[in-house]
This record gives structure tokens, C-alpha cells and sequence, in this order.
């Protein structure tokens, strides 16, 4: 049992790797942190916390189901039309941030306590979103881990997250690295609605090819 349970965590690390490259785990962090310039360290901590909250929840959403004794396939339509609603609630978020940003730029004032808030707004609403998001693989491998106690559910959870957070760091760097080389005036003007129109197009891209 002892190596089908080391097998069970190799094909999770698997899973999460190729998760993980999806578009909307990262490229939202970096068109944002391009966008409200935010220092390396910002990045981490925001990428870090959404990432926790990413898998913490469908953690918690699988053990919940167990214990309450629903079914895989019952699982795994719910945890399918949660990610619909946090696809469109991504797209939505982008084509209203990309609006303002469009707004911004056409306004010669500078900076006002409206234009903070709203900065301030979009994190959060950034942040929700990507936590709202499932990670719907994570759930079978949830029920297999159980076969092994609730050792089994640890150790493939703690897996699982590991690998999910450290891709969506490192690709959240390698991202915000590379647009950083963007100086453009057009591109510093219009950065916010660059930014939205990065995070619409991602959720589209996601919804399209279905990953």
C-alpha cells in the first residue's frame, strides 16, 4: 500500500505541475503587477495568498464532501460550474478594469483618492476571484487519498498545493519580468487597460481550450 501511495503523490505532483501552467494562475498577477507597479514583494505576497486560497478551498470542499458522503461525480459537477462562474467572473473583472483603465489614460488630471481606491478595489476583487476559481483535479485525487486515511488526504493536499503555489510564483515572476521590458509610451499610458484586456483575453483562452 506504502508504494501505491508514493505513486498516488507522484501523479499528483503531475497534475498540479500541469495545472498550474493554465494562463489565469499567473497572468493576472503580472498584468497587474505591471499595471499599479507593484515591488517584487508585492507580487509574492499577493500571488502567495491567492494561491492558498486557491487550493485551500477546494481542500476544504473535498473533505467537506466526503464527510458528508456525496459522490465524485456529484463533486466534480459542482466544483465545474463553480470554475464557469469564476471564468466569467475573471472575464468580467478584466473588461471593467480595462474600461477604467481606458478612462484613466483619456484624463490629463493627475492622481486623485478615486483613482487609489479603485486600485485598491481591483486587488481585492482579483483576489476573490482567483480564490473563487477550483482546482478541479484536485478533487479525485482528494477521494484516492482518502483510501489511504486521512494521511492519505494530508500528504496529496499538501502535494498538490506545494507544486500549484510554487508554479504560480515562479510564473508570476517570469511573466511580470518580461513585461517589465515593455516601455512604450502607449503601453505606460493605456497600462491598466492593457492589463484588463490581459485578464479578459486570459479567461477566454481558458474557457475556450477548456484547461
Amino acid at each position: 500500500m506504502q508504494n501505491t501511495l508514493w505513486l498516488l503523490l507522484a501523479s499528483t505532483a503531475s497534475v498540479a505541475f500541469f495545472h498550474a501552467l493554465a494562463p489565469d494562475h499567473w497572468m493576472p498577477f503580472a498584468a497587474m503587477a505591471k499595471a499599479q507597479n507593484w515591488p517584487r514583494s508585492k507580487l509574492f505576497w499577493i500571488t502567495l495568498i491567492s494561491g492558498i486560497g486557491h487550493v485551500g478551498i477546494s481542500i476544504i470542499f473535498g473533505i467537506i464532501g466526503i464527510l458528508l458522503g456525496f459522490s465524485l461525480s456529484r463533486l466534480k459537477a459542482l466544483e465545474g460550474h463553480r470554475g464557469e462562474v469564476a471564468l466569467w467572473l475573471l472575464i468580467g473583472f478584466g473588461i471593467a478594469y480595462m474600461l477604467w483603465g481606458i478612462k484613466k489614460a483619456r484624463q490629463k488630471n493627475q492622481k486623485s483618492m478615486d483613482e487609489s481606491k479603485t486600485k485598491t478595489m481591483a486587488l481585492w476583487m482579483l483576489f476573490a476571484v482567483i480564490i473563487l476559481g477550483p482546482c478541479e483535479p484536485l478533487i479525485p485525487l482528494v477521494f484516492l487519498g482518502y483510501n489511504y486515511g486521512y494521511t492519505g488526504i494530508a500528504a496529496v493536499s499538501a502535494v498538490f498545493s506545494v507544486i500549484t503555489i510554487a508554479m504560480m510564483l515562479s510564473q508570476s515572476f517570469l511573466a511580470f519580468k518580461g513585461v517589465q521590458l515593455i516601455k512604450y509610451d502607449f503601453a505606460e499610458k493605456y497600462s491598466h487597460a492593457l492589463a484588463g484586456l490581459v485578464i479578459a483575453l486570459t479567461g477566454v483562452s481558458v474557457m475556450i481550450l477548456g484547461i
